[in-house]
């Protein structure tokens, strides 16, 4: 027996939902199995749909594996693995190729998969906390975790998965770690182009290799009845320079911002479209911790979750910037890998 296999039996020994994978070059990462569930399982009142996250083109899934850590790069595929200075100074392109560089199945994480994560953290009554003020929780300062990279004489970034349990999604140590702060993660699947929203359908994005460039003819607009259509369609959903959902741009274009739970919609949107809550770019409940929600109605924009260690209480697993382009980094921004069979 190899040592990775030894690891693989101790890991799904001492926590069950949790496993070891491993690439086509036998590496492992540490990763969370995350059963299927339905939309109403995560929205009070949501329909008996499964949630997209489960659906890869056209076939659903019994599990989705997410990393368990923000993930580390080597020899360009990406890691999930503990006690790692997270990668960072990452592009959307170069995030997306270290995943998938791992073999069949592997990919960056989607939209799809986070939305399904924080809408489950919700609907169980816990949003993590994190390193989401330089090293501690803002909300919970005697929680902290190990430095691995500092600012001046101040903690930045912390070790993977060296946080309490309670910057797990489940409040256990067998959870998905710091999906509130430390560094935000690019998330595919999903961007605005103009204002308006786009995504590509269910998580087909899981798909690797799947074209998620700028000018891939896989990104579907959304109208105000939830189909997917053909971006530019008449009356599509929009973000405005506020981060108001509308169907219609006015004035002038650019960035806005609004805390998540407060976002508003314009008179044309009778009721906002599941498939909008189900992908957390519309508040599905209250109580959602204060994360904030940027976007920018110009020009192509890609979107990274969860925070950073300055965010404070705008961090969360609700919290999504959408306000870069594909072609950023900076050394708050990093990623991680995600599986499906």
């Amino acid at each position: 027996m190899s040592n990775f296999d030894a690891l693989k039996l101790a890991v799904e020994a001492s926590m069950p939902n949790n496993t070891v994978l491993f690439d086509d070059r036998g590496m492992p990462s540490v990763m969370v199995k995350i059963p299927k569930f339905k939309v109403s399982d995560v929205i009070t009142g949501g329909s008996q749909s499964t949630h997209p996250a489960f659906i890869v083109n056209g076939v659903e899934k019994d599990f989705i594996y997410i990393s368990k850590y923000q993930n580390v790069v080597i020899d360009d595929r990406a890691y999930s693995l503990p006690m790692q200075d997270p990668k960072v100074a990452v592009n959307f392109d170069q995030a997306k190729a270290f995943s998938e560089n791992k073999g069949q199945g592997w990919h960056l994480m989607t939209n799809a998969e986070w939305a399904a994560i924080a809408l489950w953290c919700l609907k169980n009554g816990f949003l993590p906390r994190g390193n989401n003020n330089y090293g501690s929780d803002h909300s919970a300062s005697h929680e902290t975790g190990a430095a691995s990279y500092s600012e001046g004489n101040r903690t930045a970034r912390i070790a993977t998965g060296s946080g309490p349990v309670t910057w797990s999604h489940n409040g256990d140590g067998s959870g998905i770690y710091d999906l509130n702060g430390n560094v935000w993660e690019w998330v595919g699947g999903y961007r605005t182009n103009e204002g308006e929203i786009q995504v590509i359908p269910d998580n087909n994005a899981a798909v690797t290799g799947t074209n998620q460039t700028a000018s891939s003819t896989l990104w579907k607009a959304i109208d105000t009845t939830g189909a997917l259509v053909a971006p530019g369609t008449s009356g599509t959903l929009k973000f405005d320079n506020t981060s108001k959902l509308v169907t219609t741009q006015s004035g002038t274009t650019g960035q806005g911002n609004v805390e998540f739970e407060s976002m508003a919609k314009d008179a044309s949107i009778t009721t906002v479209p599941e498939i909008l809550k189900s992908l957390g770019l519309f508040p599905a409940g209250t109580n959602l911790g204060g994360d904030r929600f940027y976007t920018d109605s110009s020009g192509e924009r890609l979107a990274y979750r969860g925070g950073y260690w300055h965010s404070t209480s705008n961090a969360g697993v609700f919290s999504l910037n959408g306000y870069s382009t594909r072609s950023n980094v900076t050394t708050n921004i990093g990623f991680r890998s995600a599986f499906v069979e």
